[in-house]
């Protein structure tokens, strides 16, 4: 097992395409490679223009100046764009919700299915191919890369919410119309069955459908990388489709569109984070929550990213994945042992026991009378987590090589699902038991980015704690920054994993420039309407590559 393989981090791009310049292993043992007339690096410009480069002409070009525009014409008519954003965002999660419940649903069945079928004991990088990482440092990096932050941010606000929808149950408007945010029927004035429905509904969107996302795409670069030998690109799952076409426009657009939503998936997270870290150092030490500190939280997390750029993959992302995973479950521990240790454990199984109970209903896209909470909630986290999954997807396919079919669905599926339902249930059902308990009313009342601090002044050595917390939020968007940004850069470098450590530092600035362009120009409704929009169209990608996995697969040997 090789904990640091060079072939995920070389020294030095190669000169050509015709002398090896891509660095992902050949597959060992016994696959179906896939002949193609397609050099990598073949269409891309290769050299120095102040700097050394190595770009893909098309994908590179359109992704950067249409990226660039876009943060410009944010700024320069920021007193205007948000009316704009907030309507883009509530049209798109309005009336299409039920397509981002009905894709979401076939992306879990799809990795159900392959779990419990013989296509899973197909390994990735051939049958005779071996792990890269090891378990706990697999584990960490696939945890933190995947959802990390939001956990941070929605781990009390969430439960809290749809609690507090629930127990006020069902309101009518004079059209007839509900305008409650409650899940599904709600359970007004029931305080079990609120605190059961709350919990529900928060981890139907942080549990299967999320994960299921990320799997998909990262089963689809690692099994069309590995085993066929194709570039670590998004455009390869799409060969049984296109065929050599694939290496044209179709291609390109391909991966322009998931550079588009990786930037904004990222910039959206970015700007969730800095609120919330900038709602703690006011907790904690009074410090200004305006925009000056927001941007000033964005410039500073975005260098501490480009210095984990500098360090490499195992230098940088791996080290500080591993260290925030040991902050966050130290954090976790803490919550369980002081707070209400038996409510939380056995809160866990009743939670999992309502999930499965619920999500029947919850995942139905149809014919719903909910419908806040699906538009406001379900639709825009759909379109989050397909915004990410291009960037989550490719690092987790960077990361697994070596496991078998199942064995990799089961850990990105099941495994951060379980820790997900931990998470929501030992800090979410404690500020709930706070509210019900004990009557403190402060958790609830408070604002989405606050009530994280406002759980913990209740347990001891708050100001430890939420200082843990705020450096959680910080790092964990530092290891999605140093992640994302390679991932655009393989797309952005026409599939090479080895282009030169500048063009990384690009991508992690504009991030950076994105996020302060949504947060200036529409606040909050900037950040998700941006989001909605490139999850949308990627939401197609992403139903076509379902069908590429399994035609893949089964051309496997088994």
């Amino acid at each position: 097992m090789r904990e640091d393989p060079k072939e995920l981090q070389p020294e030095a791009p190669e000169a050509s395409p015709s002398e090896g310049a891509e660095a992902i292993p050949e597959p060992e043992g016994e696959t179906e490679i896939i002949e193609t007339e397609y050099d990598i690096g073949q269409d891309n410009f290769s050299g120095s223009v102040a700097l050394e480069l190595d770009i893909h002409k098309v994908v590179f070009t359109v992704s950067a100046i249409g990226i660039m525009l876009f943060t410009f014409l944010t700024l320069a008519f920021q007193n205007d764009v948000e009316p704009l954003f907030t309507g883009l965002r509530d049209w798109l999660t309005g009336n299409l919700d039920w397509f981002f419940l009905l894709s979401g649903n076939i992306f879990v069945l799809v990795c159900l299915g392959l779990i419990v079928s013989p296509l899973g004991r197909i390994r990735l990088g051939g049958p005779e191919a071996t792990p890269d990482f090891g378990h706990v440092g697999w584990f960490s990096m696939l945890f933190a890369a995947g959802m990390g932050i939001g956990l941070m941010f929605f781990g009390v606000s969430e439960p809290m919410s749809h609690y507090s929808t629930a127990f006020g149950g069902i309101t009518l408007g004079d059209d007839g119309a509900r305008t409650d945010w409650a899940p599904l029927g709600g359970a007004e004035g029931d305080i079990e069955a609120s605190r059961r429905l709350g919990m529900a509904a928060t981890i139907f969107h942080w549990g299967l459908h999320p994960w299921a996302i990320y799997a998909v795409v990262a089963l689809a670069l690692a099994l069309f990388s590995y085993n066929k030998g194709l570039p670590l690109t998004l455009r390869s799952a799409f060969y049984p489709i296109f065929g050599e076409k694939v290496w044209g426009w179709p291609g390109h657009v391909i991966d322009i569109l998931a550079v588009f939503a990786t930037v904004f998936g990222l910039a959206t997270s970015l700007g969730i984070g800095a609120q919330q870290a900038a709602a703690g150092l006011d907790f904690l030490f009074g410090l200004p929550t305006g925009n000056s500190v927001l941007i000033l939280l964005i410039i500073v997390i975005t260098l501490i990213a480009i210095v984990s750029i500098v360090r490499g993959l195992d230098g940088g992302v791996k080290i500080l994945s591993e260290i925030n995973m040991g902050l966050a479950a130290l954090l976790l521990l803490f919550v369980i042992l002081v707070g209400p240790t038996l409510t939380i454990l056995t809160g866990f199984f009743d939670n999992l026991l309502a999930y499965g109970r619920y999500l029947p209903e919850l995942s139905m896209p149809f014919g719903r009378e909910d419908t806040n909470f699906v538009s406001g909630w379900t639709a825009f986290y759909w379109a989050w987590w397909i915004s990410w999954s291009p960037f989550v997807g490719m690092f987790i396919a960077r990361v697994s090589r070596g496991r078998t079919v199942r064995e990799f669905l089961i850990a990105v599926l099941i495994v951060p699902s379980l820790l997900s339902v931990l998470w929501m249930t030992a800090l979410g059902g404690t500020a709930i038991g706070q509210v019900v308990n004990d009557g403190y009313t402060a958790v609830q009342d408070a604002a989405l980015e606050l009530k994280l601090f406002q759980m913990l002044t209740q347990l001891p050595l708050t100001a430890i704690t939420s200082f843990i917390g705020i450096v959680l939020v910080v790092v964990f968007f530092v290891t999605s920054s140093d992640s994302g940004s390679l991932v655009i850069d393989t797309i952005a470098a026409g599939g090479k994993t080895n282009a030169p450590v500048i063009q990384r530092i690009f991508w992690a600035s504009f991030e950076g420039a994105v996020a302060i362009a949504l947060l200036l120009g529409g606040g909050l409704a900037g950040l998700q309407a941006m989001a909605v929009s490139t999850g949308l169209p990627f939401t197609l990608v992403l139903l076509a590559a379902c069908y590429a996995i399994i035609r893949g697969l089964m051309n496997e040997p088994r």
